[in-house]
């Protein structure tokens, strides 16, 4: 019984966090620091691109939609391919410009 509680509650955390997202912060974090590279509506500037020598994803691709908050996050932290990470944007708003990127969609 009690490791049921505690699942639960573990649970019910994780939503917690996923529905505290503020996708107004994230697009204020987005912003600062992605919006040069990505495009103020999640299209890839072409400048950076070829200059890196990369192909980019648009964000309001059904791809980048496809990725998962954690996904996202896991970018923000990491970095990918060429992409450095961003180490200005962590904790809380990670999550929040995670819920940005999913207001993009087409």
């Amino acid at each position: 019984m009690r490791s049921i509680l505690i699942t639960l509650s573990l649970v019910c955390m994780s939503g917690a966090a996923a529905i505290g997202a503020d996708a107004a912060a994230g697009q204020a974090d987005y912003a600062r620091a992605c919006k040069s590279c990505h495009g103020a509506d999640g299209t890839p500037n072409p400048a950076i691109a070829k200059m890196m020598k990369v192909d980019m994803k648009d964000f309001k691709s059904a791809e980048v939609q496809a990725l998962t908050n954690d996904d996202i996050k896991k970018i923000i932290s990491g970095g990918k391919g060429k992409m450095r990470p961003i180490a200005s944007v962590s904790g809380a708003a990670q999550d929040n410009v995670a819920a940005y990127i999913h207001t993009l969609k087409k």
